[in-house]
């Protein structure tokens, strides 16, 4: 029921790949971004984010940023740093962090999928950085980041990947940030190719994990371009078994005025006692650090609604916490709430209430895979930022050309 495609791949010779793949363009700001390509030619980041290669004054977003990342990407392509397979392919994609793995298969997805709901989402996305994405694919004529999808695991697809990881060399295996083994593989063969094209059309959705916006910038660009070529209407992803993908912990802090009964305040929705874990130990436990101290949030079983999204933990703190208390409607606009990925640690979260940067922290559990896919089945919408995903698909690594020009 959903289209994959092989595709002509963009990527690094094998002796450049580990100087070439990046870190997402939006885990990363721009002074981030110029620190680890210092010094680096090859990375990525020249094309993705490419205001590291103009003046410091540069708005991020200024057309001469876009046409930087034009200029790169062609100057990566005229240097040999990016070069296209001579057939269409697709490959494996295994990212290793410490005992676990996960392996997604690199193809391209079909526009006309996402419109019918059939690539499903669970977020909403915001104006502005769909036009930035918009603006960079249309610049480069190409999809520069893949997007990071799912789907319910299937044995027999599940038994081709591994017979192929088994039977063939890597194309690349090296060890990036945060210590995460990246190994690809090229699956060239016709009938393998055919068989997973074929095992795809019986799989009922695709949805999508992390990369939301460049999703909906992706099909708004190939809906423009529809009919300028083959290319147009499809776009790059890697799809990961469901079972195989790890959602961290997405907290918050915040820099608020607490009122003098806060305590109490909380106490309304949820039993709460000091504590000297720093992590909740299950759903619908939250971890508070607030004045160089840890509490344990139980919320009470009778305040817990019985939609699959105000159930969810992100849900409940919204409401009778960021809401109820602080009057804080939209976390995506409000200057008070800021969010912290789960692999900065509860190290991190002390760090920021402590130095007075934020004066409350929350530390969540992390939403479960199968509440993403139930809310997504729902057509529903999550709260903006419930998931983090690890380790990050690395940047730099396959392209696909829209071959519009």
């Amino acid at each position: 029921m959903v289209q994959i495609r092989p595709f002509r791949g963009v990527r690094p010779p094998a002796e450049l790949a580990e100087k070439v793949a990046a870190l997402p363009y939006d885990v990363v700001n721009s002074q981030e971004a110029e620190q680890l390509a210092a010094e680096n030619p090859y990375s990525f980041f020249h094309i993705d984010k490419a205001e590291i290669d103009l003046p410091e004054t540069i708005d991020p977003y200024d057309e001469q940023v876009y046409q930087k990342a034009a200029e790169n990407f062609a100057d990566f392509r005229r240097k040999n740093w990016l070069i296209k397979e001579e057939q269409p392919v697709f490959y494996l994609y295994q990212l290793t962090m410490g005992t676990r793995s996960q392996t997604g298969l690199v193809v391209c997805t079909s526009i006309e999928d996402y419109l019918a709901k059939k690539i499903k989402k669970h977020e909403y996305t915001r104006p502005e950085k769909e036009l930035d994405r918009i603006r960079h694919i249309e610049a480069c004529d190409a999809n520069t980041s893949p997007i990071f999808l799912s789907y319910r695991k299937e044995t027999a697809i599940q038994s081709i990947i591994d017979q192929w990881q088994a039977a063939h060399a890597p194309l690349y295996d090296f060890t990036s940030f945060h210590e995460v083994t990246h190994t690809v593989w090229l699956m060239d063969d016709q009938k393998t190719i055919d068989e997973l094209v074929g095992l795809f059309a019986d799989v009922p959705a695709l949805y999508i994990a992390d990369g939301h916006h460049r999703t909906e910038s992706a099909v708004k660009v190939g809906k423009e371009k529809k009919g300028s070529s083959l290319e147009s209407d499809i776009f790059l992803s890697i799809i990961f078994p469901d079972d195989q993908l790890a959602i961290w912990e997405y907290n918050r802090v915040l820099k608020v005025t607490i009122p003098d009964d806060f305590l109490s305040q909380l106490q309304e929705n949820f039993v709460v006692e000091k504590s000297e874990k720093v992590k909740p130990e299950k759903p619908g436990e939250f971890q508070l650090f607030w004045e160089s101290e840890w509490y344990r949030l139980a919320i009470k079983p009778e305040k817990i609604p019985a939609s699959v999204v105000e159930s969810l933990d992100v849900s409940l703190l919204q409401t009778y916490v960021f809401e109820n208390i602080f009057g804080i409607q939209d976390v995506r606009t409000d200057p008070r709430i800021d969010f912290i990925g789960g692999i900065r640690g509860s190290e991190e979260l002390e760090r920021l209430v402590k130095q007075e940067e934020w004066n409350l922290a929350f530390s969540l559990y992390p939403t479960a895979m199968k509440d993403l896919l139930a809310v997504a089945d729902a057509n529903e919408i999550m709260p903006p930022k419930s998931t983090w995903f690890e380790p990050k698909l690395l940047s730099g690594l396959f392209l696909h050309e829209l071959e519009t020009r």
